[in-house]
């Protein structure tokens, strides 16, 4: 494109690409003044600058592509619509992260490597440099292509990367490694038998009954109830575990009675609000759009105060190792850490979470309110589980894994288009008629022939047309069965988020070693 065809409008992505672009490197620029005026009699301060702008570009990655997990569902079931979606997320994002986010975290993510094999602090500090740029490249990589990943399976492989650079493989902590990787496994599976579960109790409860009003004043109570019990446990226990520890028996009965007093207001709401609906499946759905976007909302505020630690957790042991001057097993997080970490996560989704948010909402399966309801519910319920459990779950692959068990129930139950249905299978009836004549007239002509003046340029005519019509149902069969669930879960998105899940640790390890090594050429003795 010319400057003169730019000039005249004649790209209006590309003017908006740059415009987000340019709000993106202008928040890294804000960043750099910030530690520059504040942290400028700092000795060593430019390892701080530079931990800094990685750690924000890492944090404007994880806004770009794990948090379209949390408000993904309710924009694609039309709940909230993409600018709300993200207002809302970016300000649960940042309060979750400023209000209940980590003060301390471990400066070697999760024990991935042993810290004792990290000496020179010098080397501590470009090691974690490397995993956070690695960790933010592959992100950024995983958006652009739309799909959503683990963006603590990113961090996680940056961390192992540099570890190996620096101390070869018996410096990782391989135990540990096979848990994140069972999680590949356990954590989209749990998500996607919950969501279906429960959407298969929705649809034989309410969606199927002949009276569906009466059957969601019943049970549509209940369910956002033991929504409401979920995410006041996963707030509790998850959202707010800074601010007051508590286990997991008193997160659940603080919880319970939040249902409890809970259930009385919803069942009153939804009386009130199913007297004024008619009996339709439609009606039914607008019923969970005000627990969608609580839900949205309460997703958001959880994961900025887990997951910022993913963007700040490296950043907090280069600021720790640059003030002290050692390298520390637990690095406490200053306000301005924790302050790069929530605002970035909020600019990011800002200017590249509808990408991904799409993605989850639409690019899967299709989703109205009563699936997106079934997805949040999952997510929430599953975390709690594997918490107790013991078992490894990344959040990102649970709520994906939940909209995977929607499509394929759907899929499974075969609820389609029936009209779309009825018309394919009318020109499946068509071209069987078609057939059968014309074998009909083939047997006739054959029959009535004389041996010795066959008509033998009408009988292959007649063979040639029977065969290309028997190809064309055959063909036509195969397409309408792959359309069908096509319709229901697109195969070409579930491959492509799954490989990218399978080799996000691998590719950030790769990346990170490399960027250590480069690091080491150009600046470590």
């Amino acid at each position: 494109m010319d400057l003169k065809s730019f000039s005249k409008g004649g790209s209006k992505s590309a003017r908006v690409s740059l415009a987000r672009l340019a709000a993106a490197l202008l928040f890294m620029v804000v960043v750099y003044l910030w530690i520059v005026v504040t942290k400028g009699n700092i000795e060593n301060n430019t390892f701080l600058i530079i931990g800094a702008i990685f750690g924000a570009y890492m944090a404007m990655n994880i806004g770009a592509n794990d948090v379209a997990n949390n408000v993904g569902p309710a924009v694609g079931s039309g709940a909230l619509t993409m600018f709300w979606a993200i207002v809302i997320a970016a300000i649960f994002e940042a309060s979750g992260a400023l209000i209940a986010g980590a003060d301390v975290v471990g400066t070697i993510k999760k024990g991935i490597i042993d810290i004792s094999a990290v000496k020179n602090p010098q080397v501590f500090i470009w090691a974690m440099t490397a995993a956070l740029l690695s960790a933010a490249l592959w992100l950024n990589f995983a958006t652009s292509i739309g799909a959503p990943v683990s963006t603590t399976h990113s961090i996680v492989g940056g961390v192992m990367g540099s570890g190996i650079a620096i101390a070869g493989f018996g410096t990782v902590n391989w135990p540990t490694m096979g848990k994140i990787a069972a999680s590949w496994v356990i954590s989209p599976f749990f998500g996607g038998i919950i969501a279906a579960l429960f959407l298969y109790f929705i649809k034989k409860k309410i969606i199927y009954q002949e009276d569906k009003k009466e059957a969601a004043k019943k049970y549509v109570p209940i369910l956002i109830s033991v929504m409401t019990w979920a995410f006041a446990t996963y707030i509790v226990l998850k959202g707010l575990k800074h601010i007051v520890k508590l286990s997991f028996p008193v997160a659940a009965f603080i919880g319970l009675i939040v249902a409890v007093v809970a259930f009385f207001f919803i069942k009153k709401a939804i009386k009130n609000a199913a007297s004024n609906l008619d009996n339709s499946r439609t009606s039914v759905n607008t019923l969970f759009t005000i627990p969608l976007i609580f839900s949205a909302a309460l997703l958001s505020f959880a994961h900025g105060a887990n997951d910022v630690a993913n963007a700040v957790g490296p950043l907090a042991g280069i600021n720790d190792v640059v003030v002290n001057g050692v390298v520390n097993q637990k690095a406490p997080i200053p306000l301005w850490v924790m302050a790069v970490g929530g605002l970035g996560i909020s600019v990011g989704l800002a200017l590249y979470g509808p990408k991904l948010i799409k993605t989850v909402g639409s690019e899967i399966t299709e989703l109205d309110q009563v699936r997106a309801f079934c997805i949040a519910l999952a997510a929430a319920l599953t975390v709690i589980i594997a918490s107790q459990l013991g078992l490894p779950v990344s959040s990102t692959h649970i709520a994906v894994g939940a909209v995977f068990g929607v499509g394929f129930l759907r899929e499974w139950l075969n609820v389609s288009d029936s009209n779309w249905v009825l018309t394919v299978e009318s020109k499946l009836k068509t071209d069987k008629e078609k057939l059968l004549k014309l074998q009909e007239e083939l047997e006739l002509f054959l029959s009535k022939t004389n041996k010795e003046k066959e008509d033998y340029k009408k009988i292959v005519e007649l063979y040639n047309e029977i065969d290309e019509l028997e190809a064309q149902i055959k063909k036509e069969k195969k397409d309408f069965k792959k359309a069908k669930k096509e319709q229901f879960v697109k195969r070409e998105a579930v491959k492509k988020i799954v490989a990218a899940w399978l080799i996000t640790v691998p590719a950030a390890a790769i990346m990170s070693a490399a960027i250590y090594f480069m690091i080491k050429g150009i600046v470590l003795p």
